[in-house]
């Protein structure tokens, strides 16, 4: 007899994962270290006027769908109506079963608006005028969205430039959700454009007032901008890149790819690989000298669709997973700051699934005994955070490190509906460890394994991560 679809025991398919879900996990609180979610709404308190803003605004995993069914732009990203944009989702919906998009939609409507009805076009009028009226409503702004999911700690993702003026005024507010900023110094490594590299160098000397005259001064400039983010709680650094930059350079020779970086000069790719080696190297030990923890997105191919970016920009839907050589380069980074003993604690998130053993053998290579779990395999990301996904980068992880250790989930997501993704993340994880249970893999002892998964779900990340809560 067919259960029904996405009762109290969705996804979990034991009696012991079903106990280590209802009695451990779901009774956990969300730290949420890694988002894209705006600080500028969470200060505001911001209601949104319908569920289109809320949830397709941004979303290019709901565009990709869109346009594989057949939807033109105009209702992902142009000039339609928001309820139009809505209809088109909601016929687009029944063709993503099996997608997790489909779980994920429908996780969504139930846990913050308590809506059980499928959505499909049928459904779609009442669900868009129930979601959206429940949206504009005080009960509904950002701050109580993040409240109803049992959030503890949010993390945004801000370029070192940012003014961090909506973080001052959350912290101001006395906001009992912690919101703090994470380091993305991605485009002070961005040899590949130089006019865009050189536009933000100039930037970053107008807002540090210092005149960056050389490659020392434009450390200068970054060390001051990384007192400023340390000063308003940040204590997280996020690099997403190819892969690790690794190759071998001298003083010397990043003196002088930097003077024709600011001449203009065009890098041969040789240069550019010097130039970001030599400041991840730089960046990490800023990292270090704070205490803080560095966190590595490893393998997007980004951009793909020329035309497409040509019209909409980056971010819009059209990267894809990559295929870059891995280990060497990782290992070669991770082992020079480890040579000078100055290694952060330090995760590191894989795109490709066929790196998933490379990742999880490659963390216990730099595990000094200093703490417990020093260096990470991230969470299964962005195209493997869903079901097979996270279950390979488990079974990878407790295969070849200490699952026990791991720091477990982060939504990832530039949308406050999105905090379900951690339920879906533990549903998993409990049926994993039920299913070894009954299979006679792990023992029945539901005390050491419901403090495992209580662990994974916030505890090791509470642990992990100097940002600590007030739990009393």
């Amino acid at each position: 007899m067919a259960r029904k679809f996405m009762d109290e025991n969705f996804l979990l398919r034991t009696e012991t994962a079903r106990r280590l879900y209802h009695e451990h996990a779901y009774l956990m609180p969300i730290y949420d270290y890694h988002s894209h979610l705006s600080p500028a709404e969470i200060a505001e308190d911001k209601n949104f006027d319908n569920i289109t803003q809320a949830w397709l605004y941004g979303d290019h995993y709901k565009w990709r769908a869109l346009r594989t069914n057949g939807v033109p732009e105009k209702y992902c990203t142009g000039d339609a109506s928001d309820e139009e944009k809505f209809a088109k989702w909601a016929e687009t919906v029944p063709y993503t079963l099996r997608n997790p998009l489909y779980h994920w939609t429908h996780l969504e409507l139930r846990r913050y608006f308590s809506i059980e009805n499928l959505l499909n076009p049928d459904t779609a009028p009442k669900i868009y005028q129930s979601a959206s009226e429940m949206l504009r409503s005080p009960e509904f702004s950002v701050r109580n969205l993040l409240r109803k999911m049992n959030v503890k700690l949010v993390c945004t993702t801000d370029d070192p430039l940012d003014t961090l003026e909506h973080h001052r005024k959350i912290a101001d507010d006395d906001f009992e959700i912690e919101v703090y900023p994470t380091w993305r110094p991605d485009k002070a490594h961005n040899a590949e454009n130089i006019d865009a590299l050189n536009h933000w160098i100039d930037n970053l000397a107008a807002t540090t007032d210092i005149h960056i005259k050389d490659y020392p001064s434009y450390l200068d400039a970054l060390y001051h901008r990384h007192t400023f983010f340390h000063d308003h709680g940040c204590r997280l650094s996020d690099h997403g890149l190819d892969a690790a930059c690794a190759a071998d350079y001298t003083d010397n020779q990043i003196k002088t790819i930097f003077n024709k970086i600011r001449s203009r000069g065009n890098l041969d790719s040789s240069e550019k690989m010097r130039f970001k080696s030599a400041l991840l190297v730089e960046l990490a030990l800023m990292d270090h000298d704070r205490g803080w923890v560095q966190q590595f997105h490893l393998g997007p191919l980004r951009n793909c669709n020329t035309r497409m970016i040509r019209s909409l920009g980056p971010d819009t839907g059209f990267d894809s997973i990559g295929d870059f050589e891995q280990a060497r380069p990782l290992a070669r980074f991770l082992d020079r700051l480890d040579l000078r003993d100055q290694l952060p604690p330090t995760i590191i998130y894989n795109l490709n699934p066929r790196d998933n053993e490379l990742f999880a053998a490659m963390i216990g290579n730099f595990q000094d005994g200093s703490s417990p779990g020093k260096i990470q395999f991230g969470s299964a990301w962005w195209f493997l955070d869903q079901k097979d996904g996270m279950t390979r980068q488990l079974n990878a992880l407790s295969n070849l490190s200490l699952l026990s250790r791991f720091v477990g989930m982060l939504t990832d997501s530039r949308s406050f509906l999105s905090f379900p993704r951690h339920e879906y993340f533990r549903r998993i994880l409990c049926d994993l460890i039920g299913r070894d249970v009954e299979n006679g893999e792990l023992p029945a002892d539901l005390s050491l394994l419901g403090t495992m998964v209580r662990n994974i779900s916030f505890h090791n990340a509470h642990n992990y991560f100097p940002m600590r809560l007030d739990l009393t």
